[in-house]
């Protein structure tokens, strides 16, 4: 019991002026060491994690309202608000915090902040002037009581003891007779009192009066009064609209008296704030704080009460989705739903998902297939708006349902085909309603958010990762399978090739591209969905992009006459090619598609502009990142076309990449080369030897003498080193030792005998010796040194 009385939500007023909901929790006041103080405690009810601290502060103005709120600030922007769930637990902590403070708990307010001036003003002030001297309720006082009512409003402390007071005698419904009588003697003198009177009472931003100002006996008097402005030469008709103008539409007629009362109040007290009351200046911001607050908690209070009504609304889904409902009706419906989602924005999160999980069990996703098929134009807008509300609440609860869906339904009625095809048919110039769909389309095949799982039923338990990479993987295998092509279909329409075709390979394409605004608009977004896809999707999209040549068909808008379209198809193929993935620098090369690209720049000519530094960037990535492939393509083939480009250094830095790894190339080939003929060299030296020990020439040697013997034997072991180091460079890790002209037999000095294995596997690693061998080995000799790379 004690838990739910002390059960609380808890608000803070963000920058416009609107309430956010910082979770739900159970608050207690105790004692804290570090705060040096009695405090407010809020702890999550979910996870026990401390949602609130707050010291309760003996100079901090709390203020109750509507029996379960409790409101204070505690910076100058920054505004705090407990919802309690029951009225006793609201009392149980005002009294507390009346206590700290030694206030009076039959207050709703324990204090302002005030300046020393006007404290000083109230000292000198008799004891007994506790509640401010109200003027008898009379046509002829009505002046003197508006120029109370706005002296008040500079002072705090004044503008508390005049609201006590007008509470205390009951004193506004006795004002709001006078303005009947006023009205009906036409008197405009009292009138426009009467307006700066009630405005005056407004700014007191106090609940206790609004909940007397905005019943139901009182509410269009009040809007009769602030329809007499002194600044205007007629008065307004605020309660002609009210009334006439503005039909309260019950699409399913609401039996709760209580329910239809607090939507007919939040409706006409929204009206008064946005429509009737100025637009307060910087100094009256904070006047209309608390009349913001009863709206909020009206439309939370609303939604709850619609919510708990399951009759209501089941018959609300039963004739939205029935074929014999009117078309009048059923935008009646379509926009009642609408606003139903956009109060639900007020709730806290868990009454949030339970609000959306009721309308998907009730069938909020079908209804929305249908209703997004038909030909009204507010039926669809609608629609959409009802569509981006559940994205935004759960992408994986849409995406469970259109998964779902394909299993018994046809892939043109699927819900995400009908949101594409909605997205194509954009009627709007502007493709307002595209750009929508675009962004939710976006949500849905966003990896990012793909951690639900997609499976309903019992299942082995799953770690989050695996239920991140089952969603993905079932998910986008369903959506290229089912909606890839009909996302693509106006893009491969509008760059169909033309049937005088050159052979396969060649890389001729259609010059013929869309003019259109609204069509070049419509493949721009398409194209921005695809490079999405590029950066997020890898494999899938990169399966589409070979099967289809999308890149070819992409880059034929190149051509456009709108830039911001060509730019759109260079930026796919940027993204392609910054993923220096070598699957798509080979379909590159082979289709020869930086054509278009470089045809793009030279027909660009000397113009700078946004598509020559994006098309520059794009070649100054591929030599920055030294992507090889695209750079030997670049140069051979393009290369005359773009040398005299020279107010970059790109193109020539290209080409300087290209003759650096040719080099490279040429060096390690000679390389090859010369290890195989020392090779042979030490295989002929062998043979000589065994040849002069078999003959007996060694002992025959004269003028040798024993002491020669250790000289000899060291030339021996360094000819068989120099013989091991040519062995392992043919493998590519040092170069062979040269043939030396100084040694004892002329050419060159013997050599170890190498192992036959050795011979045998570095003859696998030679190449084809030539006549001119020789001379080949002086040139490499003298070639000079690798040249560094660029950018290191």
């Amino acid at each position: 019991m004690s838990d739910t009385r002390r059960r609380v939500k808890v608000y803070t007023l963000n920058e416009e002026r609107q309430w956010d909901d910082r979770g739900t929790g159970h608050v207690s006041s105790t004692f804290v060491e570090r705060l040096k103080g009695i405090s407010l405690l809020v702890r999550a009810e979910s996870d026990g994690s401390l949602l609130l601290e707050s010291k309760i502060s003996p100079n901090t103005a709390y203020q109750k309202q509507q029996d379960t709120l409790i409101v204070w600030s505690e910076a100058e922007n920054y505004d705090l608000a407990l919802s309690f769930q029951e009225k006793a637990g609201c009392d149980e902590i005002w009294e507390k915090i009346c206590q700290v403070q030694g206030k009076d708990p039959a207050l709703e307010i324990t204090q302002d902040p005030i300046d020393e001036s006007e404290e000083e003003r109230f000292e000198e002030m008799p004891e007994t002037s506790h509640l401010v001297d109200l003027p008898p309720c009379e046509l002829a006082k009505l002046e003197e009581i508006a120029d109370l009512v706005t002296s008040v409003l500079s002072s705090p402390i004044r503008r508390e003891k005049l609201a006590l007071a007008l509470m205390s005698e009951g004193y506004i419904k006795k004002l709001l007779q006078l303005f009947q009588v006023c009205e009906d003697l036409d008197n405009r003198e009292g009138l426009h009192h009467l307006y700066e009177i009630v405005r005056g009472v407004l700014f007191l931003n106090k609940a206790a009066l609004f909940e007397v100002m905005f019943s139901d006996d009182c509410i269009m008097d009040v809007v009769g009064c602030l329809e007499y402005d002194p600044a205007l030469v007629q008065p307004k008709r605020h309660r002609e609209f009210l009334t006439k103008t503005a039909k309260f539409k019950e699409v399913i007629p609401i039996t709760d008296s209580e329910l239809r009362q607090k939507i007919h109040q939040t409706y006409r007290v929204q009206y008064i704030q946005d429509i009737i009351l100025p637009t307060p200046s910087v100094f009256e911001e904070n006047f209309l704080s608390t009349l913001t607050s009863f709206i909020f908690f009206n439309k939370v209070e609303i939604v709850s009460m619609l919510q708990e009504d399951e009759k209501f609304l089941t018959e609300v889904f039963a004739q939205l989705t029935d074929e014999a409902t009117e078309e009048g009706k059923r935008r009646e419906l379509v926009n009642f739903f609408k606003e139903f989602c956009a109060f639900s924005q007020t709730l806290q999160p868990q009454n949030r998902d339970a609000f959306f999980k009721t309308l998907a069990n009730l069938g909020i996703l079908p209804a929305l297939e249908i209703v997004m098929g038909m030909d009204d134009l507010q039926v669809r807008a609608a629609a959409i708006d009802i569509f981006s509300y559940l994205v935004e609440f759960s992408p994986s609860m849409v995406r469970e349902f259109v998964m779902q869906e394909s299993q018994h339904t046809d892939d043109d009625v699927l819900l995400i085909n009908v949101v594409i095809k909605q997205m194509i048919c954009d009627t709007d110039p502007e493709l307002g309603g595209a750009v929508q769909l675009m962004g939710l389309l976006r949500t849905l095949i966003d990896p990012e958010n793909m951690l639900a799982p997609t499976n309903v039923g019992p299942r082995l338990p799953r770690t989050p990762l695996q239920e991140h990479k089952t969603e993905k993987t079932e998910f986008l295998t369903f959506f290229y399978k089912y909606c890839m092509h009909v996302l693509t279909a106006p893009l491969l329409a509008n760059t169909a090739e033309s049937p005088k075709d050159s052979p396969e390979g060649s890389a001729k394409i259609n010059p013929v591209c869309p003019d259109n605004f609204q069509t070049a608009q419509l493949l721009a977004l398409i194209l921005e969905l695809l490079t999405f896809c590029v950066e997020h999707h890898t494999y899938h999209i990169k399966n589409y992009i070979m099967n289809k040549d999308l890149l070819r068909r992409v880059l034929v808008l190149m051509n456009s006459k709108h830039t911001f379209l060509a730019l759109c198809a260079l930026r796919f193929m940027r993204r392609i090619i910054g993923l220096k993935d070598d699957f798509y620098n080979r379909y590159i090369i082979k289709g020869n598609l930086f054509e278009p690209v470089i045809n793009a720049l030279l027909d660009n000519g000397t113009r700078y502009n946004l598509l020559n530094s994006a098309i520059i960037e794009l070649f100054e990535f591929i030599k920055v990142e030294d992507i090889k492939s695209l750079i030997a393509h670049i140069v051979d083939n393009f290369y005359k076309a773009l040398e005299s480009i020279e107010y970059v250094q790109t193109f020539k830095g290209l080409k300087t990449r290209y003759e650096q790894e040719k080099n490279r190339q040429n060096q390690r080939l000679s390389r090859y080369r010369r290890d195989t003929r020392s090779l042979e060299d030490d295989e002929e030296m062998w043979f000589n030897e065994e040849d002069d020990d078999e003959e007996g020439e060694v002992m025959a040697e004269k003028g040798k003498s024993e002491e020669d013997f250790p000289e000899s034997y060291g030339k021996y072991m360094e000819a068989k080193k120099g013989a091991a180091n040519g062995t392992s460079g043919t493998n590519g890790k040092s170069a062979a030792t040269p043939p030396n002209p100084s040694s004892p037999n002329g050419s060159s000095a013997k050599s170890a005998a190498l192992p036959p294995a050795a011979v045998s596997k570095a003859g696998l690693v030679g190449l084809v010796d030539y006549p001119d061998d020789e001379e080949d080995d002086e040139e490499v000799e003298d070639s000079p040194r690798k040249r560094p790379r660029l950018g290191s």
